[in-house]
């Protein structure tokens, strides 16, 4: 099949810059890596990935760029032979994939690639050291309620979540205590492997040590050996105020515990907001309707409002109309990222009263006969489009 030309591969034209080259890069391998993506499109993510990263690792490196604008995929094809792309020797730029993606571990997102976090000898032994010989924890998601003043205000709450610890009786290192381990026949204590794989030549973690180079001998019996056990653990999170349903919260270090030692992975919160009887949230503003006699509406007074804080009096002007907005400055949410409180909106509904006395039927007759001639100004911009309409 014929290559595509490694510009076209990533979008950007021969002029481009380092920086350019790299940002196009970022782009393409943010957008196609084979874990973010559908699974039924991942055999087309990877062909994609290896495409755009065999394009970037020639235009990144000035010598093969020049080579290769002066005489095209014939010029640098040597770099990637028909044994495949030797990851280990000729990608030389680790760095700037642990640059792109900073937010995630490195071996995590090569190994969702189909490859060994070892293919690069220097930054496996390295992670060796780091105790990342072995997989991280896995993340842990948990759903939880909240009120709705707890989101408006923040809160701090406990929760119990079911994850995988390091053993304590043996440290998580899975063996027996006082037991030795011996080196793996696999690898002979290397902790690696080659292997090919299609279009890529790489050096791979050996799947039976684990890339520690050992194995156990006498298993510890608390946790079968595995370096870890299964237990329920409480955890206080702090929920920010501000938050709503949707949002969620990342706590580094709460996911499970990794193989043998291995830096655990993150807990993640997924918020719900329970409904309030009274209120309802748009953004940072809350809304609310408040009932009021008629008599307050066309002469003001003041009625008592609930707010998130307690009751307080607000003052009705006189003539308020049915369906009439209020506003109270900074009695809404507060704002997550850490602007002005919002406001609390009240809207007010003139109550007609209903089972009148004889009495209240009298002066109410009496209060219409002298309002004849004296409209209200609803009544008025009615009776203005009538006319308008009838002439």
């Amino acid at each position: 099949m014929t290559k595509r030309d490694y510009y076209e591969v990533l979008g950007i034209s021969k002029s481009a810059s380092a920086d350019e080259i790299k940002k196009a890069y970022r782009n393409m391998a943010l957008k196609f890596h084979p874990d973010r993506v559908a699974p039924d499109k991942k055999k087309e993510a990877e062909e994609k990935f290896k495409e755009i990263s065999e394009s970037y690792e020639v235009l990144m490196d000035p010598q093969k760029k020049a080579t290769y604008d002066q005489y095209g995929h014939a010029g640098v094809d040597s770099s990637f032979r028909p044994g495949g792309f030797d990851m280990g020797q000729d990608f030389h730029h680790y760095e700037d994939l642990k640059d792109i993606f900073g937010g995630f571990d490195i071996s995590e997102l090569l190994r969702g690639f189909g490859l060994g976090s070892n293919m690069f000898s220097d930054s496996f032994e390295e992670d060796q050291e780091r105790g990342y010989g072995h997989r991280r924890g896995g993340d842990l998601e948990f759903q939880l309620g909240i009120t709705f003043e707890e989101a408006a205000f923040g809160a701090e709450k406990t929760i119990s979540i079911p994850r995988h610890e390091t053993c304590a009786v043996c440290g998580g290192t899975g063996a027996r205590p006082g037991s030795k381990s011996e080196r793996c026949p696999d690898c002979g204590g290397r902790g690696k492997v080659n292997s090919s794989s299609g279009f890529f030549n790489i050096i791979r973690t050996c799947q039976r040590c684990g890339g520690t180079g050992q194995v156990i001998k006498t298993p510890c019996t608390a946790c079968n050996g595995t370096g870890r056990v299964r237990t329920k653990r409480n955890i206080k999170v702090k929920i920010p105020a501000g938050v709503d349903t949707g949002s969620r919260l990342r706590i580094h270090g709460e996911g499970s515990s990794g193989e043998k030692g291995a830096r655990p992975g993150d807990l993640y919160l997924h918020l719900e907001v329970k409904p309030h009887e009274i209120f309802e949230r748009h953004d940072s503003d809350i809304y609310c309707e408040v009932p009021i006699n008629f008599v307050i509406a066309a002469l003001s007074g003041e009625v008592e409002v609930p707010t998130l804080e307690g009751k307080i009096m607000m003052k009705i002007p006189a003539g308020t109309q049915s369906g009439r907005v209020l506003r109270l400055r900074g009695k809404g949410i507060a704002d997550l990222h850490g602007h002005a409180r919002g406001d609390q909106l009240v809207r007010v509904q003139v109550e007609v009263p209903d089972n009148l006395s004889p009495e209240q039927k009298r002066l109410l007759k009496e209060f219409a006969k002298a309002s004849e001639k004296n409209a209200g100004p609803l009544s008025k911009s009615f009776m203005e489009k009538m006319r308008r309409m009838f002439r």
